[in-house]
């Protein structure tokens, strides 16, 4: 079965990374953020390993991102990121194909002990399974 183990992030978060603290988000130095990166390929890697690596991907910094909507004629609303009543997006995730919840539930555990610097107050890792298509598709 497949599931998506989701990071999550904030805008803070991303600038606390680039060296900019705020609130719960410290700093991180470069070798932080090498430890981080390494940490992650580590897991990409034995994923890939194991064969359960679908896909895997970080994605940019919510003030990157766009938010598209319909007003209440149906037109189409483009807003730029970040959004003020969002907290918390999308930061990166892992797509595994693996033989259950638990396994996912175990890849899970494992990201959350992702180094990172003294202070840094961790979102959870969200694990969603993915529909097998039988109605759920666009």
């Amino acid at each position: 079965m497949k599931y998506l183990i989701m990071v999550q992030g904030s805008q803070a978060d991303y600038e606390a990374m680039a060296g900019k603290p705020s609130g719960n988000s410290p700093a991180w130095s470069e070798k932080e953020l090498q430890a981080m990166f390494a940490f992650m390929g580590e897991i990409s890697n034995d994923l890939a390993e194991s064969g359960e690596l679908v896909d895997a991907q970080g994605l940019t910094e919510p003030a990157q991102a766009r938010f598209v909507s319909r007003d209440k004629d149906g037109r189409p609303v483009v807003t730029d990121g970040p959004y003020g009543e969002t907290k918390e997006v999308l930061a990166g995730y892992w797509l595994v194909d693996c033989a259950g919840l638990e396994r996912a539930t175990e890849i899970a555990r494992r990201i959350t002990e992702c180094p990172g610097p003294e202070g840094l107050v961790e979102p959870p890792v969200v694990i969603r399974p993915v529909q097998d298509g039988a109605g759920g598709e666009c």
